[in-house]
């Protein structure tokens, strides 16, 4: 650990002067190598898929597993993130004294980020492509249900740098998957300029507590779907139906809906024929005491509604009213994602100035909140907290910036 946190810190410098060109050329080359590095990749997270299918749920499986389309899409979200604006070099803002002394504020790498992440493979070629064009040496370290996967895809990755002449070393996957290594990344200060976790609230908040070097606190989403008295039923059944069921296993997914109570005699049983009695993959409903005297279900017990439940599970919970919704959400919510499916501008209003998350959503599903949804390429991970980088994180997301003054024998 320590010898390749050496070779990230002697890294610096290079990558962080690389030209645009010189980062689009290596970038493209490790798309490159991804697709022809395929055969290795998918043998490779076949041993991982086989070591973890009695330990852990099909839909976390399903995260972990490998497809060639998979791999095409890893390969392309490097290529976009090659075809975006370079984000280093930037004046973000100039001031001109009246004494003729130009003061600029341009954007500047964080330097060596470190990125812990559980069973995602995909991460870890979003990552390096990301560290990679916003002028960042990266240091990966993925969960054990993942690692074969994510050493073949980092061997093609250095592949790729290799034939553009660039340092291996700008790309590293710790080998060791234990918790010391996590807890050696959180506390490496003179070597890591930034720690980004992805994972559950477990990874996160050990960090948060754990961490000594700079850390954004990222991903648990317990995302909320409201759906207000005049909302068009229809559109909040496919918009609830999304947001629940198209990937459950990702931090953007619903694990609770808030109904209006007006509503809910019609909407409740119009759900669950949706959820469950349509749907091959039946949700499991878990209700509160007004939505489970409408449909059957669970009751929802005291935790379900703090839940990241990561499944085909959804907490349902009855409202009077969008300052109910709001008082809810502001308790229970992780500040991720919310929506409101409403037909009333002043209920909309309510919402938004009222639900304090990072991304708030009208008659939309909260599966949109996604670096390449967003028209940032792929992501870093999604931040929940309010300094420095909120929502998705992209790649201006991981510059800061410095002040480069500008004078003509100026003296104070």
């Amino acid at each position: 650990m320590k010898q390749m946190l050496e070779n990230a810190k002697a890294a610096k410098r290079e990558v962080a002067n690389l030209t645009t060109e010189q980062k689009n050329a290596a970038l493209n080359a490790m798309a490159q190598a991804l697709l022809s590095q395929e055969a290795a990749i998918l043998a490779a997270n076949a041993l991982d898929l086989e070591a973890a299918k009695e330990h852990i749920s099909p839909v976390m499986l399903d995260r972990l597993r490998l497809t060639p389309a998979r791999i095409a899409g890893m390969a392309d979200g490097i290529r976009q993130a090659a075809a975006l604006p370079d984000p280093v070099g930037q004046i973000l803002e100039c001031h001109i004294r009246d004494d003729g002394l130009r003061i600029e504020k341009v954007s500047v790498p964080m330097g060596v980020i470190a990125i812990i992440y559980e069973s995602r493979p995909n991460v870890t070629s979003d990552a390096a492509a990301l560290a990679l064009k916003s002028g960042n040496v990266c240091v990966l370290r993925g969960g054990k249900e993942a690692f074969r996967s994510a050493s073949a895809i980092v061997d093609a990755l250095r592949q790729g740098l290799k034939q553009c002449g660039i340092t291996e070393n700008a790309v590293n996957l710790v080998q060791d998957t234990s918790r010391a290594s996590a807890t050696a990344l959180m506390t490496a200060n003179g070597y890591i300029d930034l720690l980004i976790p992805r994972g559950g609230a477990g990874l996160i908040n050990a960090c948060v507590r754990t961490a000594t070097v700079p850390c954004i606190a990222t991903g648990t989403g317990i995302c909320h779907v409201y759906v207000e008295a005049s909302a068009d039923l229809n559109m909040a059944l496919d918009i609830v139906e999304n947001a629940k069921t198209s990937r459950p296993s990702v931090c953007n997914a619903e694990e609770v809906l808030l109904v209006d109570k007006a509503i809910a005699p019609t909407f409740l049983p119009m759900l669950y024929k949706r959820l469950v009695t349509d749907r091959e993959q039946k949700v499991e409903l878990r209700l509160d005491e007004t939505a489970a005297v409408i449909i059957p279900g669970k009751s929802a017990g005291e935790r379900d509604f703090d839940t990241e439940f990561l499944d085909y599970i959804l907490a349902v919970k009855c409202v009077e009213n969008v300052q109910e919704a709001v008082a809810h959400i502001s308790v229970h919510s992780t500040g991720h994602s919310e929506a409101i499916v409403t037909r009333s501008a002043e209920a909309e209003q309510s919402f938004t100035a009222g639900v304090d998350s990072a991304a708030v959503y009208v008659n939309a599903s909260t599966r949109f909140t996604d670096g390449g949804e967003f028209g940032l390429g792929c992501e870093m991970g999604i931040s929940t907290q309010k300094l420095h980088a909120r929502g998705p994180m992209g790649l201006r997301e991981l510059t800061t910036y410095k002040y480069i003054i500008h004078g003509n024998g100026h003296v104070r």
